[in-house]
């Protein structure tokens, strides 16, 4: 693995947020199963955890009204 200080810059990063989406920011591609383009209209996207949204695979804010319950996976 890597040195972390000689390792290439990620073109995109994924955040697990607690109880939330995943956060995506950078140069991504996003597509459905076979492969279509999803339109993400932003370098900066939140993608539904919690499988209720009305948007999916977007975030719109349902994991709150649903009490949806994830960690980050934060274990060092």
């Amino acid at each position: 693995m890597p040195d972390d200080e000689t390792a290439a810059p990620a073109a995109a990063t994924i955040t697990p947020y607690q109880d939330g989406p995943l956060l995506v920011r950078g140069d991504f591609a996003l597509v459905t199963p076979d492969g279509q383009p999803i339109d993400t209209r932003r370098g900066t996207v939140a993608l539904c955890r919690c499988g209720r949204s009305a948007l999916k695979p977007f975030c719109d804010g349902t994991h709150k009204a649903v009490d949806f319950r994830a960690g980050t996976n934060r274990e060092h």
